[in-house]
C-alpha cells in the first residue's frame, strides 16, 4: 500500500510534541498579527507616495523570516498546520493498517480525535480508548 506520508506518529508521540507545538503556534501567531499590521501600515504609506525603508521594514522581515522557520519546522515534522488563527493540527498516524489524522485544535487540552485524509475537522472521529 502506498503512503502519502513518510512520517507516522502514534498518539503519544504527537502528545510529546504538544509543548512545543503549543510554543510554535502562540508565536506565529504572534508574527502573523505583527505582520499584518505592518502590511496595512506600508500599504498606506505607500499610498500615500511615501518611500518605504528603515527599522519598521527590517522588522518586518525578520519577523518574516522567523515565520518561515516556524513553518518549516511543521512542514519537517510533517505536521499539518490547518488553521493557524484556530491552531488546528493534523498529524499524519496509521490506525487499523490505514493512513489518517490525528487532530488537535488549541484549545482542546489533549490530542482526542482523528479523522480520515479525506474528510477534514468535519469528520472528526474520537480516538478508541486504548
Amino acid at each position: 500500500m502506498t503512503r502519502q506520508f513518510r512520517k507516522h506518529y502514534t498518539v503519544e508521540e504527537a502528545r510529546a510534541l504538544m509543548p512545543k507545538i503549543r510554543e510554535h503556534l502562540g508565536e506565529l501567531n504572534h508574527l502573523h498579527e505583527r505582520v499584518s499590521k505592518a502590511d496595512q501600515r506600508f500599504t498606506q504609506l505607500h499610498s500615500a507616495g511615501c518611500d518605504l525603508g528603515g527599522s519598521s521594514v527590517n522588522e518586518w522581515i525578520r519577523d518574516l523570516l522567523r515565520m518561515r522557520q516556524l513553518l518549516y519546522w511543521f512542514q519537517s515534522q510533517e505536521i499539518q498546520i490547518k488553521d493557524l488563527t484556530r491552531g488546528l493540527i493534523d498529524f499524519p498516524s496509521i490506525m487499523a493498517g490505514r493512513e489518517v489524522f490525528l487532530c488537535w485544535e488549541q484549545d482542546e487540552d489533549d490530542i482526542e480525535f482523528w479523522h480520515d485524509l479525506e474528510t477534514g475537522f468535519a469528520g472528526r472521529e474520537r480516538l478508541p480508548e486504548a
